[in-house]
């Protein structure tokens, strides 16, 4: 078969392929255009005739040359003695001796400790998160992969409230005809009248699959949008409508607006009677949250929530985009329950211009799971933090990450003495709360991977061996938007470049895989893989998606109609009553609430919470975390100069009211603080934060710094985790504290909180910063 995805000479042509990681980026598989001269990637387009991103880019993908070929990235193995952790001692090796080396270090650790003392540790979003659990399972047999963020607040717990709410529905997302080759044009779809964009801001994150422009594409096509966050953001700013609401809020409002969707009777009374479970329960839980009573817990007018909830109902199909801030706070999970209530009574579940529903594919989704019977039987079950949280650990591939931070920690019940972290920069405030906790935990590995392309905090303070990863333009390997849990298309990533020694996730697991654990790995390449995996799940060659580039596995609407959306063929929902369970009978076997509820983080700065008194008279701004941005993916990109050039620096958005009252101005650094840490960010002054608010940069650390201990690239002076507090999950152990915590502003007395003025003598900031006087006013602090 010919290769149409490759056209031009021997020494100069053009590649089309997907985009997914390395660079980091979620799994929207943008099309793009490369094209190479003399083996050398010199110039990057988008691919007009890709149907989902029509020629559309972000600047990560523009300077995608610039991160290719970085001078400081890393693309031969490397290993250093252990002994020399923390220090610039690497040297250089071969794959063979590294891979040696791994194998020689895991079968001493595993005899001695047994062999659930390894953990795999893996990122968000980068291709990483789809083949870690096999690392885990298939490669060292250890039942432990982990994803470190507190509660894994990430994605997970989204998709787990919607299987208890509708039964094993995959992730919802909005219908934006991404399913179709013809998009828009399809007879099938119906543009949706209004979307609401909750908690997610699509355009800088393309979050998970979401290719965040189509919302520009839909607007064009009439669609209103309204926006609930505690920003208004350019998406804002051209919405219908902004709720702008406090941080951690948002199980309150979702509340209110289901009380006035049911006391108005705006709901699909035909939809709600035969296809849903508990619909009196849920109207008498909301009762108990009017709209009067959320707006004073939201810090919003009553008469918005009751326009936004008016105009959602009213709409004709009408969808709800729920993002990131979901997973990241107290009761994320009780306003999850209420999106996916207000979608499913307003009829708009799994129809033309909705909410899409989807069904897992074999494709890589069964192979993921088959890898658990390379454990010893009763391992994964028993997982350390079952006890605790036994239905985190039943739904996810991942162990509950708070949990393992206290056994660590502890030695207890488990000794764990050897890591691998699978593009995982831990210590970088994108994930974990409470870094300094897991840098003095991490001093108890004997060994430690690591996988990843640029040194980093991580890597430099733990890594023994260092095995360097490609970039999507050096494999062959595929994109799998919601990483499998609802696949409207798959995306084929085509190598253009040869760098290095560098291979990819898959080539990786292989080449450790046939070494430690054989019979699991028949695969001699990531090809044969791929040829075997595209065959089980759609019935077509690897090859065949790669000339393809975008490969369709079609889409059904109203699977619950037609036995689709069940194993056994019957009607309904995979749920246990075979309906959208309002009340959720699953959450209440679990010992959890079954109605959704609001309840106020103990750290909120206002009266009802439990340190709201302290919290007031120390700290008494909300703090959030965690916004896109453009020019980084979590704690990525900050080495690459022309992003750098456009967002310099970690920012601190605030109000300006409260800059005023606080005596801090746009441009000067800020020292945030709390009762359990305190970080140093520069301010930007904006009118489009809400009073009493301020949003603080996430994944920050300073490439151009002293990488060696212990400043670390300078981990630890932007670190907003270090803010943040450690096991504040619902009863279930999903959740996290990132969206609703509090702190204090005051301008800063010195460059770093950690270290302090004087003791930052030599560390640059910049390529030719050497000294001391040169950073007080790089950082406007002289």
């Amino acid at each position: 078969m010919s290769q149409t995805w490759k056209v031009g000479t021997e020494n100069d042509y053009i590649v089309r392929t997907c985009a997914w990681s390395a660079p980091g980026c979620h799994p929207v598989g943008c099309g793009l255009k490369l094209h190479v001269v003399d083996d050398k990637l010199v110039e990057v387009e988008g691919d007009e005739e890709h149907p989902i991103t029509q020629g559309r880019l972000c600047v990560r993908c523009l300077s995608l040359p610039e991160y290719v070929y970085h001078p400081d990235r890393i693309i031969y193995p490397m290993k250093r003695d252990p002994k020399d952790r923390g220090k610039d001692k690497w040297e250089r090796t071969t794959w063979d001796d590294a891979l040696d080396l791994i194998v020689e270090r895991t079968e001493e650790l595993q005899e001695k400790y047994g062999r659930d003392t390894v953990l795999v540790f893996s990122g968000t979003g980068r291709q990483a998160t789809l083949y870690g659990p096999a690392m885990a399972f298939g490669v060292f047999r250890s039942p432990y992969h982990i994803f470190a963020m507190s509660g894994q607040a990430c994605y997970g717990p989204r998709c787990t409230v919607a299987n208890f709410v509708c039964g094993n529905i995959g992730y919802p997302e909005i219908d934006n005809a991404a399913c179709f080759p013809d998009r828009y044009d399809n007879p099938e779809y119906v543009v949706p009248e209004c979307i609401i964009v909750w908690g997610k801001d699509p355009l800088p994150s393309n979050p998970d699959g979401l290719f965040g422009h189509s919302l520009i594409d839909l607007m064009k096509l009439g669609t209103k949008i309204i926006m609930i966050d505690p920003r208004i953001t350019w998406l804002g700013s051209r919405s219908e409508l902004v709720v702008q609401i406090r941080p951690g809020t948002d199980a309150a409002v979702a509340m209110a607006m289901l009380n006035v969707i049911i006391e108005e009777e705006l709901y699909d009374h035909e939809f709600v009677e035969k296809w849903t479970y508990g619909f009196d329960a849920l109207r008498e839980r909301v009762a108990t949250m009017p709209p009067k009573k959320a707006a004073e817990i939201c810090w919003c007018k009553e008469e918005t929530i009751y326009k936004a909830a008016r105009i959602f109902a009213k709409a004709k199909p009408a969808s709800i985009a729920w993002g990131l801030a979901f997973d990241q706070q107290l009761s994320g999970g009780q306003a999850g329950h209420c999106v996916m209530a207000m979608v499913a009574i307003c009829g708009n579940l799994d129809v033309p211009g909705g909410v899409t529903a989807g069904v897992r594919s074999n494709f890589l989704g069964k192979w993921r799971v088959d890898t658990q019977i390379n454990l010893e039987p009763g391992a994964f079950e028993n997982r350390v933090g079952t006890p605790e949280f036994p239905v985190f650990n039943a739904n996810n591939f991942s162990t509950q990450p708070d949990i393992i931070l206290e056994a660590l920690e502890n030695d207890s019940p488990k000794q764990f003495r050897m890591a691998v972290f699978q593009s995982s920069n831990v210590l970088a405030p994108s994930c974990n709360v409470q870094p300094q906790r897991w840098y003095e935990a991490f001093k108890r590995f004997e060994f430690v991977v690591v996988t990843d392309l640029f040194m980093n905090p991580t890597a430099s303070a733990f890594g023994d061996v260092f095995l360097p990863v490609s970039t999507f333009p050096e494999q062959n390997s595929v994109c799998v938007p919601y990483y499998g849990s609802n696949m409207p298309f798959v995306g084929a990533i085509n190598k253009a470049i040869t760098v290095g020694e560098c291979k990819d996730d898959i080539e990786i697991n292989i080449a450790l895989g046939r070494r430690l654990n054989p019979d699991a790995w028949p695969w001699e390449t990531g090809e044969e893989f791929f040829d075997d995996q595209c065959k089980e799940g759609f019935g077509i060659s690897f090859e065949e998606l790669q000339n393809q580039v975008v490969y369709y596995p079609g889409y059904t609407y109203r699977k619950y109609e037609k036995g689709k959306s069940r194993s056994d063929g019957r009607q309904g929902f995979n749920s246990p009553t075979t309906k959208i369970e309002l009340k959720s009978s699953l959450y209440e076997t679990f010992g959890e609430d079954p109605l959704p509820y609001y309840k106020e983080c103990p750290y909120s700065p206002v009266p009802e919470a439990e340190n709201g008194k302290e919290c007031m008279e120390k700290y008494p701004l909300a703090l959030t975390t965690g916004a896109r941005k453009y020019t980084s993916f979590h704690s990525e990109h900050r080495m690459i100069d022309s992003l750098r050039e456009i967002d310099p620096w970690p920012v601190v958005q605030i109000h300006p009211d409260d800059a005023k009252t606080y005596g801090v101005t746009d441009g000067c650094w800020a020292t945030l603080e709390n009762m359990f840490g305190k970080c140093n960010m520069k301010v930007e002054v904006t009118p489009t934060i809400h009073r009493g608010v301020v949003m603080a940069s996430h994944g920050w650390w300073f490439p151009e710094e002293d990488k060696e201990e212990p400043n670390l690239f300078g981990v630890w002076k932007s670190n907003v985790n270090s803010l943040l507090a450690h096991k504040y999950n619902n009863p279930l152990g999903y959740g996290s504290i990132h969206k609703n915590m509090c702190c204090s502003i005051k301008k800063a007395e010195s460059l770093d909180p950690q270290i302090g003025v004087a003791e930052l003598k030599g560390m640059a900031i910049a390529a030719d910063a050497a000294s001391e006087d040169f950073l007080k006013k790089a950082h406007g602090l002289d």
